[in-house]
């Protein structure tokens, strides 16, 4: 009975072992090159844990948040706000890590130069009512909440009042080409895609201005299931959290972009809560 006992154990915890652990990121830019950055980073996290890892490609925001609920994937790059749906729809899960720039993070409002919209200063330009605007995806922190947020605090109407058509692109780079092509004729993206993006010479910076930097606010983030531990194994939690603090290769870090990580918890993103609310993104 003893050797019985034993065999069973045995085979319960070569499968734990062997279960692969999978995560995803919110498809804030092109889908291939965040593919083929990704991929990198999940050969890196299966040499870190120990066991198989592997990257799960959704096609939006929304589908994100569903991996997760489903437990499709285990763990996941968010935005501030499909963190905080995701952690209200799986009770147990935990920000356990951040990006260095995701504690004071921002958006960027570009404009087209042909819209003949004023450069920055310490607000949003008052002339870009009656213009044609485009958000990212519904559900972005950077894209859409925040912007909204900020749009609605300075002209006290929300932007469909404002502005004399309201799009939603689904991604930053997106949002950077229909501005630059003229389509819109401003927008609102994440400034470490604009960032990058400019760094990379994929933008046309004759084209394009930044018009406005909004105040700063809590935004992406990793976020584990709460059952972790149970599944993989106990202490999984804080070897998955170290594993991401250690992440220091220029190569995979490139893939968010960050300069690196640190400590992250669910009580950060309170205020992205709490303008999810205000603004009925959360019901």
């Amino acid at each position: 009975m003893r050797w019985l006992v034993a065999c069973l154990l045995f085979v319960v915890s070569t499968a734990v072992l062997a279960d692969t652990f999978r995560f995803t990121a919110i498809p804030d830019e092109d889908q291939s090159r965040l593919e083929e950055r990704f991929d990198k980073v999940a050969a890196y996290l299966e040499n870190a844990l120990g066991v198989e890892v592997e990257y799960v490609p959704v096609k939006s925001y929304g589908a994100a948040v569903s991996a997760f609920r489903n437990d499709q994937v285990q763990l996941a790059w968010f935005g501030g706000l499909t963190g905080v749906q995701a952690r209200r729809l799986v009770p147990g899960s935990r920000a356990i890590a951040q990006g260095k720039e995701d504690a004071e993070f921002r958006t960027y409002f570009i404009a087209n130069r042909d819209s003949e919209i004023d450069v920055q200063g310490d607000d949003l330009p008052k002339n870009v009512q009656g213009k044609a605007f485009t958000f990212g995806a519904k559900t972005s922190t950077s894209g859409r909440l925040m912007p909204e947020y900020f749009i609605r605090e300075q002209f006290g109407a929300p932007p469909k009042s404002l502005f004399s058509r309201v799009g939603f692109s689904g991604d930053h780079s997106r949002t950077i080409a229909l501005v630059e092509s003229g389509a819109y004729d401003l927008g609102a993206v994440n400034f470490k895609v604009w960032d990058a993006a400019v760094a990379d010479g994929r933008v046309d910076i004759d084209k394009v201005d930044v018009i406005w930097k909004t105040p700063t606010y809590p935004d992406y983030q990793w976020t584990l299931r709460g059952d972790a531990d149970e599944r993989y194994g106990a202490g999984f939690t804080g070897k998955v959290r170290k594993a991401l603090l250690d992440m220091t290769d220029p190569a995979l870090l490139a893939s968010f972009p960050r300069s690196g990580f640190i400590p992250a918890d669910n009580d950060d993103y309170a205020p992205i809560e709490d303008v999810g609310e205000e603004l009925g993104l959360l019901r």
